[in-house]
Parts: C-alpha cells; sequence; structure tokens
C-alpha cells in the first residue's frame, strides 16, 4: 500500500457521492416506485426485479437518472402484464424529473479542500453517468472553477482510465484517484499503477459492491474528505 504522495501532480474526483449526494435520491425514488407497483409484486420482488432491469439496460442506456427512468417504466409494463395505467407512467416519469432538478448537495468540507488543494495540484472530475446531468449538477455545484478539467466516462474500467491518463499527459504514478466506490473509483486505477484513496458514501449501489480481502488491500481508506490535506501533506 503506497502512503507517500509526495510524487502526485494531478488529483481526479468522482463526482457522485464523493462530492455530492447522489445514490439517496436513488433509493428514495426505489422506494416510490415499490409504492407505485404494490398491486403487482411485493416491496422486495419490484426492487430485486428493478436492478436485474437496469442492468440490462446498462448497456444501451449507461449509467444516469435517464436510465433509471427508463428501466423503471419497462419494469412497470413487465411486472404488470401490460395493464399499468398512463397515470402511473406519468408519475415514474415525474421522478426522474424530480431527480434531475434536485438541489446540488455538497458533502462535509468538499468545497474546504478542494479550495486548497487547488493552489498544490491540478484537479480534474473523472466521474460516469449522463453527460448533461453531470454538467447540470457540476454548473449547480460552484466547483466548476476548481478543476482543470472535467471527463465523465461511459464507464470507470482500467482502459478508460488509461485512456483518460493519456490523453491528459498524466503519468499513472503521478495521478491520485478519491472516490466512494471500490469497484468504479479504486481498483482500476491501483491496476494502472495509479494512486487512490476511498472514502466510502454511506449509501452504495448493489452494482458498485465488491469486497476487498485485508490482505491483498493496496489502498486507503479515509472517513471523511476533510481528512485528505493532512494525509497529502
Amino acid at each position: 500500500m503506497n502512503t507517500n504522495f509526495k510524487h502526485i501532480k494531478v488529483i481526479g474526483f468522482d463526482a457522485d457521492d464523493t462530492l455530492w449526494v447522489n445514490e439517496t435520491y436513488f433509493r428514495d425514488a426505489e422506494a416510490t416506485f415499490c409504492k407505485l407497483l404494490s398491486q403487482f409484486e411485493t416491496p422486495n420482488k419490484i426492487d430485486q426485479e428493478l436492478f436485474k432491469m437496469e442492468i440490462k439496460n446498462l448497456p444501451a442506456y449507461g449509467y444516469g437518472v435517464k436510465g433509471f427512468i427508463l428501466s423503471m417504466v419497462e419494469m412497470a409494463l413487465e411486472l404488470s402484464n401490460n395493464t399499468v395505467s398512463n397515470q402511473t407512467i406519468s408519475k415514474i416519469l415525474e421522478i426522474g424529473k424530480e431527480m434531475i432538478n434536485k438541489e446540488v448537495e455538497l458533502l462535509d468540507g468538499v468545497e474546504e479542500v478542494l479550495q486548497g488543494l487547488s493552489k498544490k495540484y491540478k484537479l480534474i472530475v473523472a466521474t460516469k453517468g449522463d453527460l448533461l446531468d453531470q454538467e447540470r449538477k457540476l454548473e449547480k455545484s460552484g466547483l466548476l472553477d476548481y478543476f482543470h478539467h472535467i471527463e465523465v466516462l461511459s464507464d470507470k474500467k482500467e482502459a478508460n482510465y488509461s485512456k483518460l491518463l493519456n490523453h491528459l499527459d498524466i503519468k499513472p504514478s503521478a495521478f491520485l484517484m478519491i472516490g466512494n466506490s471500490l469497484k468504479s473509483d479504486i481498483l482500476p486505477l491501483i491496476n494502472i499503477n495509479a494512486n487512490a484513496i476511498h472514502i466510502p458514501f454511506h449509501t452504495t449501489w448493489q452494482h458498485e459492491e465488491v469486497q476487498v480481502n485485508e490482505d491483498e488491500k493496496r489502498h486507503i481508506t479515509l472517513k471523511s474528505l476533510l481528512q485528505l490535506p493532512e494525509l497529502l501533506n
């Protein structure tokens, strides 16, 4: 595990649930969806089937609110055997609009930390999701001025990160990624010999969950972004 960060020149930040709240809104939307479809199935079954539908649709829709809403509409039709009412479909679409129009709620210490780090490092955002939605959230966040580059990736695998670093002419050894997902923000960077620090969020999407054996752990985990400056110093 690398604990020496003196060679770091560029720091990358995930956006959702690293800079601001995101997953909480998806869980709330799922709960509302289960209530809307309660006449057709139990909440647990609806939740399970919706997750399967989301995963099935990822190659077509990608990540983000829009794909999530399309999956809910498809799931509603399937669970109801195409008998779901137009009113219910309208309510599902309204869930999506409410999610898209949410105010951006920054996590504790985000702006303070970015303000300090931007004086010493180049900062970038490396996130995945819907391009328009992520651009909107970045604009609303008030954080854009701290970042040298914004990248919305279709996925977060080794190849995606390698392509990004090559494009920006950043050596993996000089790059540090900060994120809440072991699967998307941490392990791919470790695997390409870059650096990564894990800052968990209290809620994680099922698709992003992964287990790492403590004996094989090659990254540092912090409780809060506020701990990052001291670690880097």
